[in-house]
């Protein structure tokens, strides 16, 4: 009984660990790739890897997020599932190099 207990305690976290993850870097006050496709009709987790000293604010209002990541740092941004588009993405701190998108097919 307690194998049971614990396989389904471990549930949560192995349906966390299906996200397919996909890396953006922001360096230079631009992001890395400029975009990102991603699976349509799925959950998947954006790592934000700040690479710059300063804050960037990732924001997105067709995606609904909006995260703050402090300089030489990473921050996870979950997003979806998402319909088929383009869905832009700015630095909200260096609106003028900070832009990308990310496209799910």
């Amino acid at each position: 009984m307690r194998t049971l207990i614990a396989a389904f305690a471990l549930l949560p976290l192995v349906a966390l660990a299906a996200e397919p993850e996909f890396t953006l870097t922001i360096r230079d006050h631009k992001f890395d790739p400029p975009e990102v496709k991603v699976p349509a009709g799925q959950k998947v987790k954006l790592v934000v890897d700040n690479q710059d000293p300063s804050a960037e604010e990732f924001e997105s209002r067709e995606l609904k997020r909006e995260k703050v990541i402090p300089g030489k740092s990473k921050a996870t941004i979950l997003i979806g599932p998402l319909k088929p588009g383009r869905y832009p993405f700015v630095g909200e701190f260096n609106e003028k190099t900070a832009k990308g998108a990310v496209i799910a097919e």
